[in-house]
């Protein structure tokens, strides 16, 4: 895909991505298993469509991931609902996104709670999401450019951390910015074949419990948690 990308351009009625969007929610969310009610509103009311390139727009409810450029995805809309409800995020959150790509997934966590800090990688989408956060009224969402596996840890304690990208290991970063009783979503890698499982994990007094959720597919992280 080009890096050059029309975000702008598009001539379809806004009432059909409405009406295209609360399809996705009631089939591929609601009609399976997420349940949480503002997780589904979230999901009714950004439009996911806007986050993607002008010419992917016709697929931006369907069930399944696209790309966004810089060899990076938004993810499936199930996947979005489902990171977000084993959050537990509740209005008073503080939780921290590692890759914040489009920043669809930013604009979710943002219908949840006001306390959003988010950390890319990659310069032109800090700048792409900035703007199309912007346009949506999102603007006490923190949007950082730095290493996501190194968190922020000038931000620490978080609530939640989620995680958009897999990391071969589980960074010792996000672990010690986790508060206790918080919890992290990350996709991690499990083995030589690169198999992917989505891992929720709940930071306790005594340590770390964690939990295999499903296997997934997520373009690895990227930063210094390839060098260890």
């Amino acid at each position: 895909m080009s890096q050059d990308i029309d975000w702008d351009l598009d001539d379809t009625p806004e009432e059909e991505y409405t009406s295209r969007r609360h399809q996705m929610v009631e089939q591929q969310l609601a009609g399976r298993d997420i349940r949480d009610e503002r997780v589904l509103l979230a999901m009714r009311t950004v439009p996911r469509h806007i986050f993607v390139p002008e010419g992917s727009r016709p697929a931006a409810y369907r069930d399944g991931p696209l790309n966004i450029g810089y060899g990076q995805t938004i993810s499936q809309p199930y996947v979005v609902a489902s990171m977000t409800e084993h959050l537990q995020l509740q209005p008073d959150s503080k939780v921290l996104e590692i890759g914040t790509g489009c920043g669809y997934q930013t604009a979710i966590l943002a219908k949840l709670t006001s306390r959003v800090f988010s950390v890319e990688i990659v310069p032109e989408l800090v700048d792409e999401a900035r703007r199309l956060l912007k346009k949506l009224g999102c603007h006490e969402v923190n949007v950082r450019l730095a290493d996501g596996s190194l968190g922020w840890p000038e931000e620490a304690p978080f609530d939640a951390i989620i995680v958009t990208a897999a990391a071969p290991r589980l960074p010792e970063a996000l672990v010690e910015q986790l508060a206790v009783g918080g919890r992290m979503v990350i996709p991690l890698a499990t083995d030589e074949y690169g198999r992917q499982f989505l891992v929720r994990l709940l930071k306790t007094d005594s340590g770390i419990e964690r939990h295999n959720l499903y296997e997934v597919r997520f373009v690895p992280m990227t930063g210094e948690v390839e060098r260890k």
